[in-house]
């Protein structure tokens, strides 16, 4: 059956969707597989590294209502030349009107997929039309229970097939990075030595940075020769780096900044430790996975995960990482500091976050839900 793929996030753009939508992608047999994404530097250069096709395109006009009319046309055209039977559609404000459609006058099939704030935005600003846009589906996607439970308390009048599909990390988590290049990056970012927590997340609301930046001079205090390393960038990055240099914190961080996926794999090698306090935002939502604690797993180092939505799907409290409450201070410096002072135990729950990953988090057995 031959799939089309229609997302509004797709690399080289940098995120969790983004990261989502080309996995699915990639483990579809490439003759079976046609995306639809935005256009946006680099595409090309990227696209060519991959066997199936991708189109490549501006969905929106600028002046015209409804913007997404020339997403319609574009994925109409495509969906007559690729002879497409099925849709899998991200964003399903706006992209669902377009498989909407294509249902009710062609006849073709469509699966939404929800990955967390696009399923509260819709619900909060659009309700009736993603309503509308979901009851003629075939089948509903969320990337963790705690999204399944949301979209049902939501919906509860439709009545439809609702099938968890989590977010996997790809195989290259799972490799071992040049120790050479491991002792090069060391090198360049003064970690000879030193105990190192990782944070990979947006630089946004509900990501925990105050709060990890609060206690770190406490944490300080039982581990001093700590170092804290931030991959990622968003709206909070002028504030939150106000903030570290406010507390004195710019000599025991290292700053990043946003990367490639494909990059990640030896930052989490480098470090001890994987830091993410999440928790609900300003809006009230809430996480509803979290990639960066299996793509850590994956890489066999523990996590500190802040109690938020699904991320106890993600983590295995007291297993493969320790679920904490971001507002009880003691509770996260004991958590951090015990995983960093007893090695072998890190080691224990990093190796038991990999072997979860091996048999749950690959795209393999999460496919064969579709």
């Amino acid at each position: 059956m031959k799939t089309l793929i229609i997302t509004l996030e797709y690399p080289p753009e940098i995120g969790g969707i983004a990261t989502y939508t080309y996995n699915l992608a990639k483990n579809i047999p490439p003759s079976d597989v046609v995306v639809y994404a935005p256009k946006m530097a680099g595409d090309s250069e990227f696209d060519k590294k991959n066997p199936w096709k991708v189109l490549r395109a501006k969905p929106n006009f600028l002046f015209i209502w409804p913007r997404w009319i020339k997403m319609l046309f574009q994925i109409w055209n495509l969906v007559k030349k690729e002879k497409i039977q099925m849709i899998y559609v991200h964003h399903a404000l706006p992209a669902g009107y377009v498989a909407y459609l294509l249902k009710k006058f062609k006849k073709i099939p469509y699966t939404i997929f929800f990955h967390g704030t696009d399923l509260d935005m819709g619900i909060k600003n659009k309700k009736n039309k993603l309503k509308k846009i979901c009851i003629p589906a075939d089948k509903i996607v969320v990337n963790s229970n705690y999204l399944k439970n949301k979209f049902q308390s939501a919906f509860e009048g439709i009545k439809k097939e609702i099938v968890v599909v989590y977010p996997c990390p790809d195989d290259i988590f799972l490799q071992k990075a040049s120790e050479v290049e491991l002792k090069k990056m060391k090198s360049q970012l003064a970690l000879e030595g030193k105990k190192v927590i990782i944070t990979v997340a947006r630089m946004a609301e509900g990501k925990g940075y105050p709060h990890l930046i609060r206690l770190l001079p406490k944490i300080l205090e039982k581990v001093p020769n700590l170092v804290w390393i931030i991959i990622g960038d968003g709206p909070k990055k002028d504030e939150i780096i106000k903030s570290i240099q406010k507390n004195y914190l710019q000599n025991v961080t290292r700053f990043i900044g946003k990367m490639p996926y494909t990059d990640l794999p030896k930052y989490y090698q480098l470090a001890d430790l994987l830091v993410l306090l999440t928790h609900p935002d300003e809006s009230s939502s809430e996480e509803a996975w979290g990639t960066a604690f299996v793509e850590a797993a994956a890489s066999g180092l523990p996590v500190v995960a802040g109690r938020a939505g699904g991320v106890e799907e993600a983590v295995t409290n007291m297993l493969t990482g320790l679920v904490v409450d971001v507002y009880q201070d003691q509770s996260i410096v004991s958590a951090i500091t015990e995983l960093l002072r007893n090695p072998d135990y890190a080691k224990q729950m990093g190796q038991a976050g990999k072997q979860r990953v091996i048999q749950e988090f690959n795209w393999v057995e999460q496919l064969k839900k579709l």
